[in-house]
């Protein structure tokens, strides 16, 4: 898919503010209504527009533990990594999880209401996902730079 200046020059302002009306998202973008319609449904069907959500700021509703818990996994098992990501998603309280090259192969990001909930969550339910090796927990203090924006 071919992306020229108009369409960045949309995406730029979609970005910044998705809910806007495509007729004031046109006008700032400086082209029709009907472009801004036929271009940003092109984005969508090419995959460039994955998606609009919402984000919700879980602090605000009470959860004030985030902790990035690093695993290294038992490889002599071939289903090592499947099992374990498996049963991450299943942890509710577990909002991300990546995969890596190298020393560590997942982060899992844990949010919990408190201390003590946050020690539930480790014993229950983290301790429990299949082939770990080892466990490196880093807690999270504060957040510097938590940018989504693309640099358009």
């Amino acid at each position: 898919m071919r992306i020229d200046a108009t369409d960045l020059r949309i995406l730029r302002h979609y970005q910044a503010e998705p809910a806007l009306p495509t007729s004031e998202l046109a006008e700032r973008a400086g082209v029709t209504m009907t472009t801004c319609w036929r271009r940003l449904e092109r984005l969508r069907a090419g995959g460039v527009i994955r998606g609009v959500q919402a984000v919700i700021d879980w602090r605000r509703l009470g959860w004030q533990v985030e902790v990035s818990l690093r695993f290294t996994l038992d490889k002599t098992n071939p289903r090592a990594f499947d099992d374990f990501i498996e049963a991450a998603r299943a942890v509710p309280e577990v909002i991300e999880i990546q995969t890596f090259l190298g020393r560590v192969d997942v982060r899992l990001n844990v949010i919990a209401r408190d201390m003590a909930h946050y020690q539930e969550v480790y014993r229950a339910r983290i301790l429990t996902l299949p082939h770990i090796a080892d466990i490196e927990a880093l807690m999270h203090v504060a957040v510097i730079k938590d940018e989504e924006v693309l640099p358009l």
